[in-house]
């Protein structure tokens, strides 16, 4: 019998729900998040879960599951996702619908990560804490100086993966850069990629409006719920970081919402960029 693991991927606000409901109920499959956002708990509107009704049309795992007080890793999403896909294969499922937009979560599932040392939850609490108090350049030029390859690698401006690298480097005493084999994992089923897309100005314009939807349905209370989590890895992510700077009286709110959407268009290209070079996405435009 064929395992097909069947990954619906894309730009933001691309349309990837409901195509992937679509998909789901052709195959009688349930749809199995792979979005590094919605996955976090009190994040709804910021990060645009699907619906009540979309999450009543089929089953839907990795939604909200995860406290945004708790650090959790591609790595972490590999090792419980890919558990999960054996096992609905192991009930009977033939096709199996996976979507999402969370790049370094896709490659996890479809390449595996490497074998890096265990992570210490303490060292990396305390990691975040200076991440408030000191800021990403203090962290990074640590990271600097314990492994240069890694840090003329990466976005040194991303927290969250400066935090993971200099992680490494502290638990093991060894560069990050030198765990980093590149070997392709082997899965026990077949993987085929569906790449969304549409025209550039329509899809900006669809980003554009959706974050006026956020606006309208309570982005900003919701932000502001989250205050005293701000710190925290889930929070390092366009919409609430915005929101933040209103709240902190840095910035008007409409220039928040400007910030926003540009941001968002930003993500959006890099994610194209990045899906770009993969030969084996099948692209629809929609």
């Amino acid at each position: 019998m064929s395992r097909r693991l069947l990954i619906i991927l894309g730009p933001t606000a691309v349309g990837k729900t409901d195509f992937s409901i679509s998909k789901a109920l052709e195959y009688g499959s349930p749809v199995i998040s792979c979005d590094s956002r919605q996955i976090f708990k009190n994040m709804s509107i910021g990060t645009a879960v699907p619906s009540a009704s979309q999450l009543a049309a089929v089953k839907h795992y990795f939604i909200q599951t995860v406290p945004v007080t708790q650090p959790y890793t591609a790595g972490d999403y590999e090792f419980e996702a890919v558990s999960l896909v054996e096992k609905l294969f192991d009930e009977g499922h033939e096709t199996l619908v996976m979507t999402g937009g969370s790049m370094f979560y896709i490659d996890a599932v479809c390449n595996g990560l490497d074998n890096l040392p265990d992570g210490d939850p303490i060292l990396r609490s305390e990691l975040w804490q200076r991440l408030g108090e000191e800021g990403v350049e203090t962290l990074a030029e640590e990271l600097r100086q314990k492994d240069p390859l890694t840090y003329s690698q990466i976005d040194t401006r991303n927290s969250q993966r400066v935090i993971r690298a200099l992680e490494v480097c502290l638990v093991s005493g060894k560069p990050f850069s030198s765990f980093k084999t590149g070997e392709r994992r082997k899965r026990s089923f077949e993987i085929e990629k569906v790449g969304l897309t549409r025209p550039r100005e329509e899809l900006y314009s669809r980003i554009d409006q959706r974050v006026l939807n956020m606006m309208d349905v309570g982005l900003v209370e919701e932000v502001r719920s989250l205050l005293s989590y701000r710190d925290r890895q889930a929070l390092q992510t366009v919409g609430y970081k915005e929101i933040f700077e209103y709240l902190d009286g840095k910035i008007p709110l409409e220039e928040a919402v400007r910030l926003i959407q540009r941001n968002t268009r930003h993500y959006a290209k890099k994610q194209l960029t990045w899906w770009r070079r993969d030969p084996t996405i099948r692209w629809v435009e929609v």
